[in-house]
């Protein structure tokens, strides 16, 4: 399964893009650069447009991040058990 996620941030003095693909169990990474703060359908517009000519990284391995439940959550779960 191919996972896709875009990060666009603040690096002064432009507006940057990171797009990280996961795959198989491995990562890699595009980073593009914006002049200014992007519109959110100027972002959907750019991916439309350029995706395929996208540069990725040579993909790494890298372990999934599983996001931790709180606390008092997994004790009611096992106390359900």
């Amino acid at each position: 399964m191919e996972e896709l996620k875009l990060t666009v941030y603040f690096e002064d003095p432009f507006w940057v893009g990171v797009f990280e693909r996961t795959q198989n169990g491995t990562l890699s990474v595009c980073k593009i650069t914006f002049a200014a703060k992007p519109k959110d359908y100027a972002v959907h517009a750019y991916v439309l447009r350029h995706f395929y000519e996208l540069l990725f990284s040579p993909a790494l391995h890298a372990r999934q991040h599983v996001p931790c439940s709180h606390p008092n959550r997994r004790l009611r779960q096992a106390q359900k058990q």
